[in-house]
């Protein structure tokens, strides 16, 4: 439903760019990457990888006890495996349970709070090896979840630089493909993996596909929403729940406002 039209080589280099830039005016020594086994994760492992030299990024698997499934991880270690870059695996279901047994309102069932929890411990644990070794963590959110706020506040979202961020979910596919990422990893259902089952369609309810050509025809195109709805022949209530969910979420494309006391 939206155009991938582009020039995708192109893109490799000012992306690729982009990351050698940041890292080279941080004065860092290279990059850490979260690998979930994922699309966006591999793309982005793919073009460090391309920045800064295998050598100078480890990617690292933090997958949770009966919840992570085994193909995920497998996908993991294919990539880091392809690339050649230093990778590690911690497991991080002894991090929640420590959570679980210190938080006094702690409860089980508060399946939103949680994963943010684990997304957030996550972070924690990705920026500690970035701090030990002096380099920067390389986010993998796209265009499209920042844009809907579907990251969680200082947990995914809490990265040094978004290579991907200027790409919808759908770009991020064609750019997969370019890069011959594994078939396997492209096709499979996008998930943030915070929950047994989850997948990221599912809990939007709407495909990526669609959401991209919402987004494309009102953001990017400038049209306005009764337009798009004929335009994409769907719901007025589609279109709606898209830009509800835009503009609720616009705190977590901005810095945490602060008074003005002059």
């Amino acid at each position: 439903m939206m155009s991938t039209d582009i020039d995708l080589e192109k893109m490799v280099e000012k992306i690729t760019k982009f990351i050698r830039t940041n890292v080279e005016n941080a004065n860092a020594k290279g990059a850490v990457v979260g690998l979930s086994g994922g699309i966006d994760s591999s793309v982005t492992a793919f073009l460090s990888v391309r920045a800064v030299g295998k050598e100078n990024v480890l990617g690292i698997l933090l997958p949770e006890r009966d919840v992570t499934k085994a193909d995920d991880i497998c996908d993991a270690l294919r990539i880091a495996s392809l690339l050649g870059i230093e990778h590690k695996i911690i497991e991080i279901s002894g991090i929640l349970d420590a959570f679980a047994s210190i938080i006094p309102n702690y409860d089980p069932n508060a399946r939103v709070c949680n994963g943010n929890l684990k997304a957030r411990t996550r972070m924690c644990i990705l920026y500690y090896h970035a701090n030990l070794l002096n380099r920067l963590v390389i986010g993998s959110g796209n265009r499209t979840e920042i844009l809907l706020g579907y990251a969680t506040k200082y947990g995914d979202a809490g990265v040094d630089i978004l290579p991907l961020g200027a790409l919808y979910k759908t770009q991020v596919q064609a750019l997969a493909k370019h890069l011959k990422i594994p078939e396997q990893i492209i096709q499979k259902a996008p998930s943030a993996g915070l929950w047994r089952g989850q997948t990221d369609e599912e809990e939007l309810g709407i495909s990526y596909e669609l959401v991209d050509a919402i987004l494309t025809k009102l953001i990017d195109e400038k049209k306005r929403p009764i337009d798009t709805k004929k335009e994409l022949d769907i719901s007025e209530d589609v279109i709606e729940r898209v830009i509800k969910r835009v503009e609720e979420n616009k705190h977590k494309r901005e810095m945490p406002p602060i008074p003005d006391i002059r």
